[in-house]
């Protein structure tokens, strides 16, 4: 770990510390970031059975980063939408770090920390990013770039057939999230990385969530939760994964 991303413990500087976890893909990280800017971050292999893999890389970050869970200033968790098992699983562990150590809890679109990815290669100004929404249909979020590379929303999350999507983003950069059915037709493929944070606006993500309401934008109801809920009569309980 850089040894410039925390101060030495004898500064008196205090430091926001923030810790981001996103695991709407299969390509999950984690990451802290020092004061808005200084980053240091793992990645994490998500889906088929691979979800526990998400806190031993939390406690191996904050080891590395020579950090405790005590001294985070707050949690921030990708929304999706994506993964239900591993958004949930995320969200949970989420929840649960920023509840025992008392800092806030904020949730980031996962569109927008892929959006991010492309900040480099693209010039200021609108884009499309979109994801795999299953059943051939995509979900969709326009974004805009400051000239600084710095990624807003600029609506609000969509689901869209392919045919939609072509019509939809005529005239800008298309942003696919890890893979598309035609990409030919894609300007880039874009991961979402918990480290791109600082490139996302503040004002899309700096409102604190609620510890009890908030969900992830799981999307599509996956398949286990419909049959869970269908034979309990009920919603699917915050602690259980189908």
């Amino acid at each position: 770990m850089p040894a410039s991303l925390l101060p030495p413990k004898t500064s008196a500087t205090p430091v926001a510390l923030l810790l981001v976890l996103e695991a709407s893909t299969t390509a999950g990280s984690v990451a802290l970031i020092a004061d808005g800017a200084r980053a240091l971050v793992r990645s994490v292999t998500m889906g088929a059975g691979r979800e526990d893999h998400l806190f031993p890389a939390v406690q191996a970050l904050l080891a590395e980063a020579g950090a405790t869970a005590g001294e985070l200033t707050g949690v921030v968790c990708g929304a999706g939408p994506g993964s239900f098992t591993s958004l949930r699983i995320a969200a949970s562990l989420a929840k649960g770090l920023a509840d025992g150590t008392s800092v806030p809890l904020f949730a980031v679109s996962s569109l927008l920390l892929a959006a991010a990815d492309a900040r480099e290669v693209l010039p200021a100004g609108p884009a499309v990013v979109h994801a795999d929404a299953l059943r051939g249909e995509r979900y969709v979020l326009d974004v805009s770039f400051d000239a600084d590379g710095c990624v807003r929303p600029q609506s609000a999350l969509q689901r869209m057939t392919l045919e939609q999507l072509e019509h939809h983003a005529v005239g800008r950069p298309r942003l696919a999230v890890l893979s598309s059915p035609t990409p030919d037709r894609e300007t880039r493929i874009v991961s979402p990385s918990s480290a791109n944070l600082p490139h996302v606006a503040a004002s899309a993500w700096s409102g604190a969530v609620s510890l009890d309401r908030w969900e992830p934008e799981y999307g599509r109801l996956a398949e286990a939760q419909v049959k869970w809920e269908a034979s309990h009569g009920a919603p699917l309980p915050p602690h259980v994964v189908p």
